[in-house]
């Protein structure tokens, strides 16, 4: 039984069930869709809310914990010379989609969809960690490589959703940020003194920190990011990303442990609430985003890898100028980050829902990863 779940897990089943349903429900009965995400789901809350703006505290949260994990002695981030190729890769991977989707807007777009830029900076982690897997093999270092690239790229993808995607409707009050300063304080007391349970952590902090942001008008998803370094963590990492370290028993890890479950098929609510995009609703924002994931993607993290390279920061071993070519292309899977900031970027329904069809259609980059793996020859590490 550990094992099926365990399967579905690994295989993101639950997201693809999501948007499954949701693009079978928009398209078959737009009107009850539109009536079960916006309509009184618990209390005065709509489904939409409770999936996009609490169930993603702890997706954001999760990713928190692999960021601040990546950071400490030992792990991937540290020290930073041998952070150096992958994260000036990353920068390439936000950089280069941003210039390509701005570039043809000014071609075939328009100011009002200017505004979309960010929504294909970001990796989804949990697909291209699965197309890796199959392009490359499991023990291959291009799998660490990707994975480090996506963890750092959607940490700027928090920032992008935090500093350029405020609702225009409702201007900044930053005064409520002084709440959020506040459950980080809070955080920061409870790890002095000692607490190990993580859940004074969530409520009191956290808390505090959904509270700010929501009154002050920037994404209340982000509360967790700003506590998750303060829960208390193992003084070294010895594991990468996304490996479990079973003798870490640190309330870091044990956050981790418990709630990436709930995550990973919680899932299925955020799949549903945000996939429900009508297929008449393809358009221009659609093949922005789905280019400038493609080709933005892989030329700005293909290019600044090389760069690093030239400047005395490699490579992992066993990884050349092919096997980076691949890893840049499934970099290109936007998918679960670039719908929510879709969500963020376009308040105009039709907008929206054509620029987070160009987010689905990023799934096609696992068949270009695949063809151009073939043909370059790349080898399998099993």
């Amino acid at each position: 039984m550990r094992g099926r779940i365990n399967l579905l897990r690994e295989f993101s089943i639950p997201l693809v069930l999501g948007v499954v349903a949701a693009l079978v429900w928009a398209n078959g009965a737009p009107e009850s869709y539109h009536a079960f995400l916006y309509g009184h789901f618990i209390g005065p809350l709509s489904f939409h809310f409770v999936a996009n703006d609490i169930f993603m505290v702890f997706f954001f949260g999760i990713a928190a914990v692999e960021i601040t994990q990546s950071c400490l002695p030992g792990g991937d981030l540290n020290p930073l010379r041998k952070a150096v190729n992958p994260l000036l890769a990353t920068c390439g991977g936000v950089v280069g989609p941003a210039l390509v989707y701005l570039t043809l807007n000014h071609f075939i777009g328009s100011s009002d969809l200017s505004r979309g830029w960010g929504i294909p900076t970001a990796t989804d982690i949990a697909f291209a960690w699965l197309v890796a897997r199959v392009v490359f093999g499991e023990r291959h270092p291009a799998i660490s490589f990707l994975l480090l690239l996506a963890v750092a790229d959607d940490g700027i993808g928090l920032a992008i959703i935090a500093i350029f995607y405020p609702n225009p409707n409702f201007p900044v009050e930053p005064a409520w940020l002084l709440l959020t300063l506040g459950g980080m304080a809070a955080a920061y007391t409870l790890q002095k003194r000692g607490v190990q349970s993580y859940w004074p952590y969530l409520l009191l902090g956290g808390g505090l920190s959904w509270v700010g942001l929501f009154n002050a008008h920037l994404h209340p998803a982000l509360a967790l990011v700003f506590i998750v370094p303060f829960l208390p963590h193992a003084k070294t990492e010895k594991m990468h990303v996304f490996e479990e370290d079973l003798a870490d028993r640190s309330t870091m890890r044990q956050f981790e442990h418990e709630w990436k479950v709930v995550v990973d098929f919680g899932l299925f609510m955020f799949g549903l609430a945000n996939a429900g995009v009508a297929f008449s609703q393809i358009g221009t924002p659609t093949w922005l985003v789905f280019l400038a994931l493609l080709f933005g993607k892989t030329v700005g993290i293909f290019f600044l890898a090389w760069l690093a390279q030239l400047l005395g920061f490699p490579l992992p071993q066993g990884m050349g100028k092919k096997e980076l070519l691949v890893a840049g292309i499934i970099a290109g899977f936007g998918f679960t980050v670039a719908l929510f900031v879709a969500g963020e970027a376009f308040i105009d329904p039709i907008s929206q829902g054509a620029a987070k069809m160009g987010a689905m259609l990023s799934c096609t980059v696992a068949l270009a990863a695949f063809i151009v793996a073939r043909v370059l020859k790349v080898r399998r590490m099993d």
